[in-house]
């Protein structure tokens, strides 16, 4: 495939996502124990990550909704699984953030384990897109739920968030040490995704990934 065609080919599937993502999208329901998780005969993804990593701003950028995630400066505040419903062809999953919350330990444990539970017994998960913050990197927290997807074999995508906190080097030398970091990892996409929730930055190829698995399941 020539250069020109790989790019016709990717300004295409760009355009798809974009086309895909412009759809009503509404918030269904938080979960907070699995009898209540909606039947599974839609495709579904799962955005995870630690605590204040931006996983509420990104789902309100990729549907130009401000107020369609919750977001907070609290730290844990998304305790349950919530729901979105793209026009009945996707369901996108808002998981809890790990790794701290301003609750009760018993409360921090029951959800956690309501995390683990859904990840490892969720048929119609596609895949689980993992975000880091860029500043920081992948942590030891996130080593471990890597480790945890991995022998559950759920494959997992990297984005690297907020990437307009740091300058265009900074962000190479990050994409470099991730990439080797995920080598180990038998469920990891190799390909990291890199987004900035804030400027709009990089959102349509997220977009495209997730077209990419609910297209391909409905054709």
């Amino acid at each position: 495939m020539t250069d020109n065609t790989q790019d016709e080919a990717q300004a295409l599937r760009l355009k798809k996502g974009k086309e895909f993502f412009n759809r009503r999208c509404d918030f269904v329901l938080s979960v907070a124990h699995l009898k209540q998780l909606p039947a599974d005969d839609l495709v579904e993804v799962a955005f995870a990550g630690r605590s204040n990593v931006g996983k509420s701003s990104l789902i309100n950028a990729l549907f130009g909704q401000k107020k369609l995630a919750k977001t907070s400066s609290t730290p844990g505040r998304t305790q349950q699984l919530n729901y979105f419903n793209l026009d009945n062809k996707l369901y996108l999953v808002d998981l809890p953030g790990y790794g701290f919350a301003q609750a009760p330990k018993e409360i921090v444990k029951n959800w956690q384990q309501l995390i683990n539970t859904y990840l490892v017994g969720r048929a119609n998960l596609r895949r689980v897109f993992l975000l880091i913050d860029s500043r920081h990197g992948i942590k030891k927290i996130d080593e471990e739920i890597m480790d945890m997807l991995d022998k559950a074999a759920v494959t997992y995508q990297l984005v690297l968030t907020k990437i307009d906190k740091i300058n265009t080097k900074e962000l190479e030398e990050m994409l470099v040490k991730t990439k080797k970091q995920i080598e180990k990892h038998t469920a990891a996409h190799v390909h990291i995704l890199k987004t900035s929730s804030e400027k709009n930055l990089y959102l349509d190829e997220l977009k495209a990934e997730i077209a990419d698995l609910a297209l391909s399941s409905l054709s």
